[in-house]
């Protein structure tokens, strides 16, 4: 028997979560949230976001960066 413990890496971050994936302050990320910029899930009360948003939110860092 194998006393492995598996990661699973989460699909959805809480906007705390994405501020510290993103190396962001909080507000920095409910601004961008704001802004449209970094899009998000509501489940429920809850607002969520896919690590796909967060990717797509660094690719427009970097077009942005490269204009």
């Amino acid at each position: 028997m194998s006393t492995a413990t598996r990661v699973i890496e989460p699909l959805l971050y809480t906007p705390d979560e994405a501020a510290e994936a993103l190396r962001l302050g909080r507000s920095t990320v409910y601004e961008e949230i704001r802004l449209g910029r970094l899009r998000t899930v509501q489940i429920g009360r809850c607002r969520r976001i896919p690590t796909d948003y967060v990717a797509e939110y660094i690719d427009l860092l970097k077009s942005e960066s490269a204009a």
